[in-house]
């Protein structure tokens, strides 16, 4: 939106129904409970995804390629379900409804998971998939149905519960004064919590699946849901909702089949009385609308055919929408080219939660020489978040208010500009990954071991660009959403971001095997033994692949801020300009 209300929506309402108190609901005491939710859930998620190529692999028996896009498909398939979360939310259930619906829905995977974990009947029987000693039999049948059903009841859960968590927490401060000065602090206060909470799972929880089993890990991941639901309950009375107001896609189909009806009318070129304001609706086509010369042939929607007299009868709502729902549309569409630059940075990320996990398992995971401690190689994913709990606070207190006196914007950076920054980065982490995964293979076949920790930098430098890409990203989507009407969809764009990205690596495992096999060579990614494959190269394509990729989003963000309606770049990218005090305020 161009503009944020700086009063109390009118939806907004209490859990009884009742219309909000501007000083009673909402506001960070509510949304301190979200955050316990969000944290909670991490813990289980990241428990679980983070650690899962281990039991797929080792308990399971699938090959490690298969484990591989076993891990991804199922991490792309719970950010796939995320528009569904969004849809449901927006529309029918509302967020706090789809919040406990669907949280219950995780927590019975996570059960399942752990049922599964501690009976021997239900995995396959013991052996080494490396060494193969033992009766290696991948898991088939009944044993294959339980573990994917338990896997994808999570995958469903919390698909639909992660885009209802940030848009649920962001709408506690919907319509006060604090909304553009909170919001940003907001979205850098949540990714803390998410750096919390993959930092516990990434560490307690994977050190116990680690020792333990991982019957007990997915049973802490269960105990972790149900604190994230007695967390979200307890605050009920605190919150902020926004009923829904049915199917969120019905005035987007009805712009599109009234643009076709009209489409050979000649578009409004500015706002008269051709066009349908709608009620309370004060935009017009070329007003100081950021998209208004995209998607042109969208502003016959609003058109009137004719003179509207007392005797005639009005045009159908599937004929003649307002200008808002027309800009609704535009926005929706105008989004997903910055969408689509984000799908090779989650390819990125997928490589740490998979391959680079197996690196860790053939390299030496003694914390120093001599020492009995061992990392366990899934916690080397905590180390950028455990960077990030110092750099996300640094970064608010610091470097935010530094920007906002260079630039004059409240955030510091715009969300655009802090997006393309983490995408540059991002190539960076996957050259640096090639490098020491060429240095690990030469060294390990020369008959020595690399220590564990030369795979540092990789997720350091990682972790720097998931700060400034994930957070921009989050700040974008819902500042893009009408007010009231689509915030959890958009938030859930944010997701589907990462489910491509993970579907797309699948995708490049099984192409790049397929290429490089071909005259009778060896494949890249081919072999369970790390030390016979050549990962290092797929990093370099990745790397290549992350370069191409932010020269295309910085095209996309252009195209998106060039507004040819009046409208400054910042507003273009997310920023909304407001009055406070007689001065100008970027919020």
């Amino acid at each position: 939106m161009d503009a944020e209300s700086s009063a109390v929506p009118e939806a907004s309402v209490d859990w009884r129904g009742r219309p909000c108190q501007p000083h009673r609901h909402g506001g960070m005491r509510a949304a301190v409970f979200v955050l316990g939710l969000q944290a909670s859930q991490i813990i289980a998620l990241a428990a679980v995804g983070s650690n899962l190529i281990t039991y797929v692999f080792g308990e399971l028996h699938f090959s490690l390629p298969q484990a591989a896009n076993v891990v991804t498909n199922f991490v792309g398939t719970v950010f796939l379900l995320s528009p569904l979360g969004g849809f449901l939310s927006d529309s029918y259930l509302g967020c706090f409804w789809t919040l406990v619906t669907f949280g219950a829905v995780e927590l019975a995977g996570l059960i399942l998971l752990s049922v599964q974990a501690h009976l021997p009947q239900l995995k396959s029987p013991p052996c080494n998939m490396i060494s193969m000693v033992g009766s290696c039999e991948r898991a088939n049948g009944f044993k294959a149905i339980i573990f994917f059903v338990a896997l994808y009841l999570v995958a469903l859960g919390t698909g639909c519960v992660m885009p209802n968590m940030t848009a649920y927490g962001a709408y506690q401060f919907a319509g006060t004064a604090e909304n553009g000065k909170r919001l940003s602090t907001y979205f850098n206060l949540s990714y803390f919590i998410f750096c919390v909470g993959e930092l516990v799972a990434l560490t307690v929880v994977v050190w116990v699946q680690t020792h333990s089993g991982m019957d007990v890990g997915f049973g802490l991941s269960a105990a972790a849901m149900v604190a994230g639901l007695i967390s979200l309950v307890s605050g009920a009375v605190l919150y902020r909702n926004k009923p829904p107001r049915g199917s969120i896609f019905t005035p987007i189909a009805r712009v599109f089949v009234a643009a076709f009806t009209k489409r050979k009318q000649f578009c409004p070129s500015s706002s008269s009385n051709s066009v349908n304001a709608g009620a309370g609706d004060s935009a017009s086509i070329d007003g100081n609308y950021r998209h208004a010369n995209k998607f042109r042939f969208l502003d016959k929607a609003c058109m009137r055919t004719a003179q509207q007299g007392p005797d005639t009868a009005p045009e159908s709502s599937w004929r003649l929408c307002t200008v808002a729902e027309v800009q609704q549309a535009k926005t929706l569409f105008a989004v997903m080219p910055i969408v689509a630059c984000t799908i090779v940075f989650n390819t990125a990320l997928a490589q740490l939660q998979t391959f680079s996990v197996q690196q860790g398992s053939a390299m030496d995971t003694r914390l120093a020489a001599g020492s009995s401690f061992r990392i366990p190689p899934a916690s080397l994913q905590a180390i950028p978040y455990a960077m990030l709990l110092v750099l996300v606070p640094v970064y608010e207190l610091f470097c935010v208010p530094l920007m906002r006196r260079l630039t004059g914007t409240r955030s510091g950076i715009t969300p655009l500009q802090r997006i393309g920054v983490g995408l540059c980065i991002v190539a960076l982490s996957m050259a640096t990954a090639a490098v020491v995964e060429r240095r690990r293979r030469d060294i390990a076949v020369a008959g020595g071991r690399m220590s564990v920790l030369w795979l540092v930098p990789q997720f350091l430098v990682f972790g720097v660009s998931e700060m400034f890409t994930n957070v921009g990203l989050m700040e974008f989507f819902y500042k893009q959403a009408s007010t009231g009407t689509m915030q959890a969809f958009f938030m859930a764009l944010f997701y589907c971001s990462f489910s491509f990205g993970f579907y797309l690596s699948s995708v490049l495992v099984s192409l790049v095997n397929k290429l490089t096999a071909r005259g009778g060579r060896r494949r890249w990614l081919g072999d369970n033994d790390l030390n016979k494959d050549r990962l290092d190269l797929f990093y370099w394509v990745l790397a290549a692949l992350s370069v191409l990729n932010f020269f295309c989003y910085l095209l996309c963000a252009r195209w998106y801020n060039n507004s040819g309606a009046g409208g400054s770049d910042e507003d273009a990218s997310g920023e909304v300009v407001a009055e406070d005090g007689g001065g100008k305020e970027i919020m």
